[in-house]
């Protein structure tokens, strides 16, 4: 609970707090890892310092939480708080990281803001910050206790038994454990993360849904190859996965972990994917398949081309399986050659969709307000239309509804 004089000084700084998280993160960042290298090995991702979208989603979360205390000192933001500690856990956070991130990121807000921090703003902020931090701590903590692990030894050695080349930019890894022990459980729609050793020594981590059934003795990543465009440097572990990685050899994993799971419920049920977000939906198709649920099913997925839409032979192979289910694709280029394809991007106007359906939406944020948008203005709750992001949250640290 956010104490009254606390939540005063919170609601009067604010603004300039917020305006200024920008900077401070930046700042924030840029001194932790000159003083703390060893952090970039094997726990924040290169990649996402280069392009920014950590730091603003690190932004992004404490203004959401500030927010929602402001509204209601005694609530949590539940949804923000799930979705970080799920990441969290898959990256093997301990308790005494918080510790560190609270050092350098007070000593940012105190460059940045200059004399604006008094000692009543500093403690409002710290009272903030330790408030997130304790609510993290709480359900990492219940996480790795579920999932049997400990958070200092969080990674397993699981064995390449397969290799597909699903499309050029696009393969798929069949996996057992290494040692032969059982597979941990899992829910469909979860991720694992990989931890890989680049040439230059340093382990760097990447989350990947399950895009296999969460049952059985083995189990299934898909990759995407991400591309260099423009300044935005090429994906690091993706692109290693793609070069180095074949049949027999060995791969890093943590448990799977991920808060956007398929309920197993009787609801309809409206998968909506584009590009690689399809894997997760496949996983859930599967789960489907396996346990022989024959709930209504509404598969919609949209992608550049055909031949660039992986695990399309799965996805229709697991419709066709289903009692009550239908899938319908959409393609920028190539939709003639494509049986009862649409050409252009996803459109679901004049679509028959049960407007009781629990939505689950996997993509790129700008295709995912889009669809959302749309599902919306059809009436769709938006309590039953669940998401899931590739890398950090940057819709939900920034509180878009």
């Amino acid at each position: 609970m956010l104490s009254p004089a606390s939540a005063a000084v919170v609601r009067a700084t604010l603004p300039a707090v917020g305006g200024a998280l920008d900077e401070i993160t930046t700042r924030f960042y840029s001194t932790m890892f000159s003083e703390r290298p060893e952090l970039l090995d094997g726990l924040f991702n290169r990649g996402n310092q280069a392009n920014g979208e950590q730091r603003r989603a690190l932004a992004g979360s404490i203004a959401a939480f500030a927010t929602a205390l402001l509204a209601d000192p005694d609530a949590r933001p539940d949804e923000l708080l799930n979705r970080i500690a799920h990441k969290h856990a898959a990256l093997g956070v301990t308790e005494d990281q918080y510790t560190i991130v609270h050092k350098y990121l007070f000593r940012a807000i105190a460059e940045v803001l200059g004399d604006a921090v008094t000692p009543d703003v500093a403690a409002a902020w710290d009272e903030v910050y330790w408030l997130m931090a304790g609510a993290l701590i709480a359900r990492e903590a219940r996480l790795y206790q579920d999932a049997g692990i400990d958070p200092r030894h969080p990674w397993r050695q699981w064995t390449v038994v397969e290799r597909r080349e699903e499309t050029p930019d696009v393969v798929s890894f069949l996996l057992r454990p290494a040692d032969g022990a059982p597979v941990p459980p899992a829910r469909a729609g979860q991720y694992v993360s990989v931890r890989v050793e680049l040439p230059d020594g340093i382990h760097q981590l990447r989350q990947y849904s399950l895009s296999s059934a969460p049952g059985g003795r083995t189990r299934r990543i898909t990759v995407k190859r991400v591309a260099s465009v423009a300044e935005t440097p090429e994906g690091e572990v993706s692109n290693h996965l793609h070069r180095t990685v074949r049949e027999g050899d060995e791969l890093t994993l943590s448990a799977p972990f991920g808060d956007v799971v398929l309920d197993d419920t009787d609801s309809p049920l409206l998968l909506v994917s584009a590009g690689i977000g399809c894997t997760p939906m496949v996983g859930m198709l599967e789960h489907l398949a396996d346990t022989c649920v024959s709930r209504p099913v509404r598969v919609l997925h949209a992608d550049r081309t055909p031949a660039d839409h992986a695990l399309r032979a799965d996805t229709r192979r697991l419709v066709d399986g289903l009692l009550n289910a239908r899938a319908e694709f959409w393609y920028e280029q190539g939709a003639d050659g494509e049986p009862g394809a649409h050409a252009g991007l996803m459109d679901l106007d004049g679509l028959d969709l049960p407007a009781d359906a629990d939505v689950y939406l996997c993509g790129s944020l700008p295709f995912m307000r889009a669809v959302r948008t749309q599902l919306l203005k059809a009436g769709f709750p938006a309590r039953r239309i669940c998401y899931e992001v590739f890398g950090p949250d940057l819709w939900l640290a920034h509180a878009e509804g």
